[in-house]
């Protein structure tokens, strides 16, 4: 088999791999092109006040998978997922996932030609949803016909449950301690503010219902549209950057992945005020949560995992502020701000002391 399949591992000891160059030129060529047309439109259209931006933005996540998807299936022949190989119906999300794709373009361009009819704005809001939730039981249902190893044999392992606890525990656990140096700091709000009340229900039974629909709830419904990202990076990049060494590809990945960032970040997304630092600020956070979601997909095998992490991630930080924790300057503040950062990289550079680095290829089936 071809050495740059998604997921092989270098079987030659004797003859170090490199990636196939001109495969990573294409997915990068194609996944950034997409996104920065796309941010383009974006801000020829009043930037993150364009109606609809919710959307937009969900539809980028998906362009990283897409690209992955389009090549793998239709140009890479030694792919696991390419429509010649004898794949199984495992294969059938990959087709559902650029279908999917679609939907969320045509949902951003009807936004985009007619923003001021309500009607057309709702449906365009949850149409895309529900084929997203469509596309999670796709899943499972796959997974209950195809069984355990023809999910893997295409990249979509679940892994162990174990993994899925513990890593999710640990993400929790991190934002929470953001929150609470945010507080007793100054950097961040300090007071709890109450939920949206529902009859019947208090303000303390408030907190815990949409706590736990932070934890379990959000990020399950999520993990669709942050596959989009983690197959892309995790999934595809991820395989034929650790040929150069797991740790030296983990490092260039993270770089690549906050770059794709860029265009949004000028704009004034996550570091508004901060166009510049915010670039270097993004990358630095995007290298050290890129090692966090690598190392779940060392330890566990499964893309599916880290799409998990990718949407409990963006669930726990938007609930925290939510309930009244958020960082005065998110660039000089705990979360995703310097003072985040150095907390992350301590933690990265915990996980990278383990000698699951020291192993060739990406783990992935």
């Amino acid at each position: 088999m071809n050495q740059s399949t998604i997921g092989t591992t270098d079987t030659f000891a004797d003859t170090p791999l490199q990636p196939n160059w001109r495969h990573v030129g294409a997915f990068l060529g194609l996944t950034f092109g997409l996104t920065w047309l796309l941010d383009l439109a974006l801000y020829l259209r009043g930037g993150l006040a364009t109606a609809g931006v919710t959307t937009i933005l969900q539809l980028q996540m998906l362009l990283p998978a897409f690209s992955a998807i389009v090549l793998g299936l239709f140009f890479f022949r030694e792919s696991p997922i390419h429509r010649d190989r004898r794949a199984g119906r495992g294969r059938w999300f990959y087709y559902y996932f650029l279908a999917l794709t679609v939907v969320y373009a045509l949902g951003a361009l009807g936004v985009w030609l007619a923003p001021d009819q309500p009607a057309l704005k709702m449906a365009t809001s949850l149409i895309p949803l529900v084929f997203s939730f469509l596309g999670l039981l796709l899943l499972v249902a796959l997974r209950a016909a195809a069984g355990r190893e023809a999910m893997a044999q295409v990249g979509l392992a679940g892994g162990n449950w174990q993994y899925w606890l513990s890593f999710g525990l640990a993400i929790v656990a991190w934002f929470v301690l953001q929150a609470a140096l945010n507080a007793v700091t100054g950097l961040g709000g300090s007071r709890l503010t109450p939920l949206p009340s529902v009859p019947g229900l208090d303000a303390t039974a408030m907190l815990i219902v949409g706590a736990l629909q932070t934890v379990l709830l959000g990020p399950i419904l999520g993990l669709v549209i942050t596959f989009g990202e983690e197959y892309g990076w995790r999934g595809y990049l991820q395989s034929e950057l650790f040929k150069l060494g797991r740790v030296r590809g983990v490092l260039l990945l993270g770089v690549i992945w906050g770059a794709w960032h860029w265009p949004l970040i000028l704009m004034g997304y996550n570091y508004p005020g901060h166009p510049l630092l915010g670039l270097a600020l993004m990358t630095l956070y995007t290298t050290g949560l890129g090692i966090v979601l690598s190392y779940a997909v060392l330890k566990s095998s499964s893309v599916l995992l880290a799409s998990f992490l990718h949407a409990l991630t963006n669930q726990v930080a938007a609930f925290i502020i939510v309930v009244g924790f958020t960082p005065h300057d998110s660039a000089f503040s705990f979360f995703i701000g310097v003072y985040g950062i150095a907390t992350l990289a301590v933690a990265a550079s915990l996980i990278l002391r383990d000698p699951i680095w020291r192993g060739e290829g990406s783990s992935l089936a």
